[in-house]
């Protein structure tokens, strides 16, 4: 969770000096939702992860390499885009993690296909995660994955963060009912919500749904209600988040909040945590370092792999 805050905020760094090409988006605020989710599902065992834009935590927690967030941002060609897409549509579908797809809704149906195989394999105990915003849920292929999830008893976890906002769209625009798990029970899947800053809740929960799934009880729907801490990208200002709203418990920050539990629980000290977060600055310094040396795509070397050659 503190790992993808250092790591982004260095892209972010990046960006606003000029050495990022397209845009930046960040999970400021919804670190821990995403960060349970990663380390709710096991690759050990089999399982499939689906995140977002901003789903870096989750990607640490599933065990991504560093090294590929940077490099994707920066466009090297060692990364697993090979430079050709300097944003956040990397993956590994090999090791669980089908590349990001920008339409909304639309990874849903993607994990369903990955769990399919699975059971065609014969391979059992397996789980497969999905993220999404509160404004994808409008969108027919949402609704359409997790139907088919439902119907085929898949062991899916959709976890909904609910920012409050799709983009600039207020919910109050988005949707008419009291809560999005209030769905659940329409599409026969078990319902779930947790408060998304409160990193014991929100651990608690979406283990709770893995499990669940895991153990055969069919898909599982979890709405965390949160608040982007910064716009919708590093391009937005979020000029249309009220103050009021800011300052409602949404507002607080999940890595404070994290660690506040840690030193009250003691499970933690102040010291151990302020070491353990130089210790993650020094990782995101190697990484991006790294990165930065690395070669950028060739145009007139590059074969692009336009055409297969029979």
């Amino acid at each position: 969770m503190l790992f993808a805050r250092r790591l982004e905020e260095r892209i972010a760094s990046l960006y606003r000096a000029g050495k990022i090409v397209g845009g930046v988006y960040l999970g400021r605020g919804q670190e821990a939702v995403s960060a349970s989710l990663g380390y709710a599902l096991k690759r050990s065992l089999g399982d499939v992860f689906a995140p977002l834009i901003r789903d870096q935590a989750g990607r640490v927690a599933f065990g991504e390499d560093p090294l590929d967030f940077a490099r994707t941002y920066l466009g090297s060609v060692k990364g697993p885009m090979r430079g050709r897409d300097g944003n956040i549509h990397r993956g590994r579908p090999s090791e669980g993690m089908p590349a990001m797809i920008s339409h909304l809704g639309a990874s849903v149906s993607v994990i369903n296909g990955m769990l399919f195989a699975k059971r065609l394999r014969g391979d059992s105990g397996f789980v497969g995660g999905a993220t999404s915003g509160e404004g994808a849920t409008s969108t027919g292929a949402f609704h359409e994955g997790l139907n088919q999830a439902a119907v085929e008893n898949l062991p899916l976890v959709v976890v909904v963060t609910d920012n409050q906002f799709a983009y600039s769209t207020p919910n109050a625009r988005q949707f008419a009912c009291d809560s999005l798990v209030d769905r659940a029970e329409g599409y026969g899947v078990a319902g779930h919500t947790c408060v998304g800053n409160d990193l014991k809740e929100c651990v608690d929960t979406i283990c709770e749904a893995v499990d669940n799934a895991r153990r055969g009880q069919g898909p599982q729907l979890v709405v965390a209600q949160s608040l982007r801490l910064c716009g919708h990208g590093e391009h937005d200002d979020a000029f249309y988040v009220p103050d009021e709203i800011r300052e409602t418990e949404l507002g607080q920050d999940c890595i404070d909040t994290g660690r506040d539990f840690l030193i009250s629980r003691s499970l933690a000290t102040a010291e151990e945590l302020d070491a353990m977060d130089e210790e993650l600055r020094s990782r995101v310094r190697e990484v991006m370092a790294t990165a930065q040396r690395d070669p950028q795509p060739d145009p007139f070397r590059d074969d692009w792999r336009t055409f297969s050659q029979l």
